[in-house]
């Protein structure tokens, strides 16, 4: 069980005062243990227009009651009518911690996963991998994406073949029959790894909206230990993820506001990866280079001249 306490400073800032620990779940990620089993007492600041936003965007909608699932009761405020409404302080709190850890992790060096494969959150989640730099899965999560990577890469390679193939003309010399045959398994795998094409590993986060849509995507993080952020709603589990932020995942308009700035977390830590690289190899190259191998090769061709004259 976790305890939780928030404070709300009406006055142009929500002030949230967080205290929670969650002792009975053990993580193998190092990282989600400390975010989700070590005692937390940190000050965040969340600007008014976000919760705003979130509020008009209907981030606090859920389902229906008679669609609910037990394990989603923390996040839940009341209902109103037939419907479950979440609770917004839930919300904003998976929220802030979903962005410290993927911050942490971007800045790691790995990278992070988008998956919305649900029309309300294609794009969205192509946006916020775009902008931030990362890595999307928008149509179709592929069985043994993360579990048989060794597979996938051999597809990525022939999706490359095939563009290779279309670029020089050689697509056009085949046969009609063939061409479209080639054409049709290019769009095919295209649409399918478009997304992860520039994955060379496995990554450090997932991010997926509707976690119950996205059962198998979690299904192969949780085999392989990668952490899992997830967007949930009220008929979800919410142990299926690591760090859940309840909302309502059919409201394009939330899963929008949420999935970006998620983006934009990763996004400024892989740029300060960037700026921080630039200055090392910046210093490395002023760094000015030592003289003696090249004095100690000097006096020893010296030596070396002088030897032959001495036996004359």
């Amino acid at each position: 069980m976790y305890r939780c306490q928030i404070s709300v400073d009406i006055g142009g800032q929500f002030r949230y005062f967080l205290r929670f620990t969650i002792s009975e779940i053990v993580y193998t990620d190092t990282r989600v243990a400390y975010y989700r089993n070590l005692l937390i007492s940190e000050v965040y600041l969340v600007s008014r227009e976000l919760a705003r936003e979130l509020i008009n965007a209907g981030v606090h909608y859920g389902h229906g009651v008679s669609r609910w699932n037990p394990r989603m009761a923390p996040y839940i405020f009341g209902k109103r009518g037939t419907i479950h409404i979440i609770n917004v302080k839930e919300t904003i709190k998976g929220l802030l911690i979903a962005k410290k850890l993927l911050a942490d992790v971007v800045a790691s060096g790995k990278d992070v996963v988008f998956v919305g494969t649900k029309r309300q959150a294609q794009k969205a989640v192509e946006a916020a991998a775009a902008k931030s730099g990362m890595h999307f899965v928008s149509t179709r999560w592929l069985g043994g994406t993360l579990t048989n990577f060794r597979t996938i890469r051999s597809r990525l390679q022939r999706l490359e073949q095939l563009e290779g193939m279309e670029q020089s003309g050689t697509l056009d010399a085949e046969s009609k029959k063939m061409a479209s045959m080639l054409k049709r398994e290019l769009k095919k795998v295209k649409t399918n790894l478009d997304g992860i094409r520039r994955m060379g590993r496995l990554p450090g986060v997932i991010v997926v909206v509707d976690a119950k849509k996205e059962h198998l995507a979690l299904r192969e993080a949780k085999k392989l230990g990668v952490p899992t952020v997830g967007i949930i709603d009220t008929d979800s589990d919410p142990d299926t993820v690591d760090v859940a932020i309840p909302a309502n995942d059919d409201s394009i308009r939330a899963i929008e506001i949420l999935i970006t700035e998620l983006g934009n977390a990763a996004g400024e830590a892989r740029a300060a990866n960037v700026v921080v690289g630039q200055k090392e190899d910046a210093s490395k190259l002023a760094r000015p280079r030592s003289r003696r191998p090249t004095l100690a090769r000097a006096e020893g061709a010296e030596e070396e001249a002088q030897a032959p004259a001495a036996q004359q």
